[in-house]
């Protein structure tokens, strides 16, 4: 008899959502321009690089976490372990952190005003299409740890 893997049932990868949110903020620029004057700043750019570094330096420690201790970023895969130090002590979520963070950095580059009009949109998704998700996993697979470890550290930021 062939049991059940638990896993936190998230089949499109979280970072393919940042990317399709991206692209539809291309596409409604296309039909609705929005005026980008300000990304054509050099203020822009620099904010952009200081996005994109900052994004990056959130998400490298966390992936580094989990390849250390083989875990898995494949979200229909069981968790090996609860990650709750380094990066993971100040978010419950680095990697998604770093990823908004970094879209923003891309937007500054691409210089549409309707990526970051979408941020809110980026943000419900993840939050209650893979992190709500993930959340039920991580405390049917780690129970009164994971709950202890979600009253310390919040969800994002």
């Amino acid at each position: 008899m062939k049991t059940k893997i638990d896993h936190p049932g998230v089949y499109l990868p979280p970072p393919i959502i940042y990317v399709l949110v991206f692209f539809i903020s291309i596409f409604i620029q296309k039909k609705i321009p929005l005026s980008g004057r300000f990304f054509e700043s050099k203020a822009a750019f620099i904010t952009g690089v200081i996005l994109i570094l900052t994004g990056l330096t959130i998400m490298a420690p966390a992936l580094i976490k989990f390849f250390q201790t083989k875990n898995t970023l494949i979200t229909v895969k069981p968790a090996n372990s609860l990650q709750t130090s380094g990066i993971y002590s100040i978010s419950r979520n680095p990697m998604y952190l770093g990823l908004l963070i970094l879209y923003l950095g891309i937007g500054c580059f691409k210089g549409n005003v309707w990526s970051f009009m979408l941020v809110p949109v980026v943000i419900f998704v993840v939050t209650n299409f893979v992190i709500q998700n993930e959340e039920k996993y991580l405390e049917r697979a780690f129970g009164v740890n994971y709950v202890e470890y979600q009253k310390k550290v919040r969800r994002w930021i």
